[in-house]
Protein backbone atom coordinates (compact mmCIF):
# COMPACT_ATOMS: atom_id res chain seq x y z
CA UNK A 1 0.00 0.00 0.00
CA UNK A 2 3.49 2.64 0.85
CA UNK A 3 4.03 1.97 -2.91
CA UNK A 4 0.81 3.36 -4.54
CA UNK A 5 0.50 5.98 -1.68
CA UNK A 6 3.65 7.19 -2.99
CA UNK A 7 3.37 7.20 -6.50
CA UNK A 8 -0.11 8.93 -6.15
CA UNK A 9 1.82 11.45 -4.11
CA UNK A 10 4.17 11.89 -6.56
CA UNK A 11 1.93 12.43 -9.43
CA UNK A 12 -0.32 15.35 -7.55
CA UNK A 13 2.97 16.88 -6.97
CA UNK A 14 3.53 16.36 -10.51
CA UNK A 15 0.49 18.17 -11.42
CA UNK A 16 0.59 20.78 -9.34
CA UNK A 17 3.74 21.83 -10.33
CA UNK A 18 2.61 21.34 -13.89
CA UNK A 19 -0.65 23.38 -13.35
CA UNK A 20 1.50 26.25 -11.14
CA UNK A 21 3.83 26.39 -14.28
CA UNK A 22 1.64 26.75 -17.03
CA UNK A 23 0.29 29.76 -15.27
CA UNK A 24 3.11 31.29 -14.48
CA UNK A 25 3.78 31.00 -18.25
CA UNK A 26 0.36 32.28 -19.12
CA UNK A 27 -0.53 34.70 -16.38
CA UNK A 28 -3.57 33.17 -15.46
CA UNK A 29 -4.95 29.68 -13.54
CA UNK A 30 -6.82 27.91 -15.67
CA UNK A 31 -10.19 29.23 -13.49
CA UNK A 32 -13.51 27.45 -14.61
CA UNK A 33 -16.47 29.96 -15.50
CA UNK A 34 -19.03 29.64 -12.52
CA UNK A 35 -22.57 28.39 -13.40
CA UNK A 36 -24.27 31.67 -13.62
CA UNK A 37 -21.73 32.95 -16.20
CA UNK A 38 -22.24 29.63 -18.33
CA UNK A 39 -25.84 29.78 -18.21
CA UNK A 40 -25.36 33.50 -19.61
CA UNK A 41 -22.50 32.57 -22.01
CA UNK A 42 -25.08 29.46 -23.44
CA UNK A 43 -28.36 32.60 -23.69
CA UNK A 44 -25.45 34.85 -25.40
CA UNK A 45 -24.51 31.67 -27.68
CA UNK A 46 -28.48 30.74 -28.68
CA UNK A 47 -29.05 34.34 -29.13
CA UNK A 48 -26.67 34.85 -31.86
CA UNK A 49 -26.16 31.35 -33.32
CA UNK A 50 -29.26 31.95 -35.41
CA UNK A 51 -28.22 35.35 -36.67
CA UNK A 52 -24.57 34.50 -38.21
CA UNK A 53 -23.59 31.59 -40.62
CA UNK A 54 -21.06 30.53 -38.00
CA UNK A 55 -20.52 26.94 -37.98
CA UNK A 56 -17.57 27.21 -35.54
CA UNK A 57 -17.58 28.10 -31.44
CA UNK A 58 -14.69 28.92 -29.77
CA UNK A 59 -13.27 28.67 -26.52
CA UNK A 60 -10.08 30.97 -26.06
CA UNK A 61 -8.50 29.03 -22.89
CA UNK A 62 -10.80 26.17 -22.26
CA UNK A 63 -9.33 25.10 -19.23
CA UNK A 64 -10.87 21.46 -17.75
CA UNK A 65 -13.66 21.74 -20.49
CA UNK A 66 -16.79 22.37 -18.69
CA UNK A 67 -18.32 24.97 -21.20
CA UNK A 68 -16.76 23.24 -24.21
CA UNK A 69 -17.90 19.97 -23.58
CA UNK A 70 -21.48 21.28 -22.65
CA UNK A 71 -21.16 23.79 -25.92
CA UNK A 72 -20.38 20.59 -28.23
CA UNK A 73 -23.33 18.28 -26.64
CA UNK A 74 -25.88 21.19 -26.84
CA UNK A 75 -24.68 22.03 -30.54
CA UNK A 76 -23.68 18.69 -32.54
CA UNK A 77 -24.26 20.65 -35.69
CA UNK A 78 -21.46 23.29 -35.08
CA UNK A 79 -17.81 22.95 -34.66
CA UNK A 80 -16.55 23.31 -31.06
CA UNK A 81 -13.16 24.03 -30.75
CA UNK A 82 -11.03 24.86 -27.61
CA UNK A 83 -7.55 26.45 -27.15
CA UNK A 84 -5.77 25.69 -23.55
CA UNK A 85 -2.25 25.89 -22.77
CA UNK A 86 -2.06 23.84 -19.50
CA UNK A 87 -1.33 20.27 -20.15
CA UNK A 88 -3.08 18.73 -17.41
CA UNK A 89 -6.70 20.34 -17.53
CA UNK A 90 -6.54 20.24 -21.77
CA UNK A 91 -5.83 16.26 -21.03
CA UNK A 92 -8.35 16.19 -18.71
CA UNK A 93 -10.77 17.60 -21.18
CA UNK A 94 -9.59 15.88 -24.11
CA UNK A 95 -10.22 12.07 -22.16
CA UNK A 96 -13.80 13.34 -21.05
CA UNK A 97 -14.16 14.64 -24.88
CA UNK A 98 -12.81 11.21 -26.31
CA UNK A 99 -15.11 8.90 -23.51
CA UNK A 100 -18.12 11.05 -24.71
CA UNK A 101 -17.80 10.59 -28.10
CA UNK A 102 -17.93 14.03 -29.03
CA UNK A 103 -16.87 14.45 -32.75
CA UNK A 104 -17.91 17.87 -33.26
CA UNK A 105 -15.12 18.71 -30.75
CA UNK A 106 -11.74 19.52 -31.12
CA UNK A 107 -9.34 20.43 -28.23
CA UNK A 108 -6.04 21.82 -29.00
CA UNK A 109 -3.02 22.92 -26.77
CA UNK A 110 -1.64 25.41 -27.99
CA UNK A 111 -2.04 29.69 -27.76
CA UNK A 112 -5.27 30.73 -29.79
CA UNK A 113 -3.18 33.85 -30.31
CA UNK A 114 -0.75 32.06 -32.91
CA UNK A 115 -4.07 30.08 -34.69
CA UNK A 116 -6.20 31.20 -37.64
CA UNK A 117 -9.36 32.23 -36.10
CA UNK A 118 -12.47 31.69 -38.26
CA UNK A 119 -14.27 34.77 -39.55
CA UNK A 120 -17.50 32.96 -38.74
CA UNK A 121 -17.57 32.00 -35.73
CA UNK A 122 -18.59 33.08 -32.42
CA UNK A 123 -15.50 33.17 -29.23
CA UNK A 124 -15.37 33.29 -26.00
CA UNK A 125 -13.01 33.54 -23.58
CA UNK A 126 -12.73 34.48 -19.59
CA UNK A 127 -9.13 35.85 -19.71
CA UNK A 128 -7.65 38.30 -17.91
CA UNK A 129 -7.12 42.32 -19.32
CA UNK A 130 -3.50 41.78 -20.67
CA UNK A 131 -4.97 38.89 -22.24
CA UNK A 132 -7.97 40.58 -23.45
CA UNK A 133 -5.63 43.17 -24.86
CA UNK A 134 -3.67 40.82 -26.90
CA UNK A 135 -7.33 39.21 -28.08
CA UNK A 136 -8.76 42.66 -28.94
CA UNK A 137 -4.78 43.46 -31.02
CA UNK A 138 -5.65 40.42 -32.61
CA UNK A 139 -9.19 41.22 -33.69
CA UNK A 140 -8.40 44.31 -35.43
CA UNK A 141 -5.16 43.00 -37.01
CA UNK A 142 -7.79 40.25 -38.27
CA UNK A 143 -10.55 42.80 -38.63
CA UNK A 144 -8.50 44.41 -41.57
CA UNK A 145 -8.53 41.80 -43.70
CA UNK A 146 -12.48 40.84 -43.30
CA UNK A 147 -14.95 42.98 -45.46
CA UNK A 148 -17.57 42.38 -43.31
CA UNK A 149 -18.18 41.51 -39.53
CA UNK A 150 -19.51 37.97 -39.03
CA UNK A 151 -17.82 37.16 -35.71
CA UNK A 152 -18.96 37.72 -32.21
CA UNK A 153 -17.32 37.82 -29.48
CA UNK A 154 -18.95 36.73 -25.77
CA UNK A 155 -16.58 37.57 -22.37
CA UNK A 156 -16.78 36.83 -18.85
CA UNK A 157 -15.86 39.85 -17.02
CA UNK A 158 -13.29 41.58 -18.83
CA UNK A 159 -14.45 44.39 -21.86
CA UNK A 160 -12.31 45.49 -24.84
CA UNK A 161 -11.07 48.61 -24.62
CA UNK A 162 -11.88 49.64 -28.35
CA UNK A 163 -15.45 48.40 -29.00
CA UNK A 164 -18.90 49.01 -27.02
CA UNK A 165 -20.51 46.04 -26.70
CA UNK A 166 -23.87 45.12 -28.29
CA UNK A 167 -25.03 43.55 -24.84
CA UNK A 168 -24.40 43.40 -21.59
CA UNK A 169 -25.60 40.76 -18.96
CA UNK A 170 -25.09 41.56 -15.51
CA UNK A 171 -24.84 38.81 -13.28
CA UNK A 172 -26.97 38.01 -9.85
CA UNK A 173 -23.86 37.08 -8.27
CA UNK A 174 -21.09 38.89 -5.14
CA UNK A 175 -19.51 40.67 -7.84
CA UNK A 176 -22.32 41.63 -10.65
CA UNK A 177 -20.10 40.07 -13.32
CA UNK A 178 -21.08 41.32 -16.68
CA UNK A 179 -20.70 38.76 -19.90
CA UNK A 180 -20.21 41.02 -22.87
CA UNK A 181 -21.47 40.61 -26.28
CA UNK A 182 -19.68 42.25 -29.08
CA UNK A 183 -20.04 41.60 -32.99
CA UNK A 184 -16.32 41.78 -34.37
Amino acid sequence: MLVIESILIVLAVLVAISIVFSSAVTGISPMPSSKKAREAVFQLVTAVRDDTSAKTIVDLGSGWGSLVIRLAKTYPDRQVVGYELSPIPWFVSLCIAKCLGLDNLTLKRRDYLDADLPVDSILICYLHPEGMKALEDKLLSMSADADVARRYLISNNFALSSHTPQKTIQLDDFYQSPIYLYRI
